[in-house]
């Protein structure tokens, strides 16, 4: 993720984050689910998702502080 895309996720307010990690956690669930009966095509979105969760939970973090 480039250093645009993490300014645009800290221009969003709380709400829209919030939203955003429901969001990518939906998707990281399905892409888990696909994975197991391996109708995953790219098996590296999944860590790639869990990298956006965590980008998302720390500017929550940074702005809850």
């Amino acid at each position: 993720m480039k250093a645009t895309e993490i300014a645009k996720i800290r221009e969003l307010n709380d709400v829209e984050m919030e939203k955003r990690l429901k969001d990518l956690k939906t998707e990281l669930f399905n892409l888990r689910f696909q994975h197991a009966i391996n109708q995953l095509d790219n098996p590296h979105k999944i860590s790639d998702v869990k990298k956006d969760i965590a980008r998302v939970m720390t500017v929550l973090q940074e702005k809850n502080a």
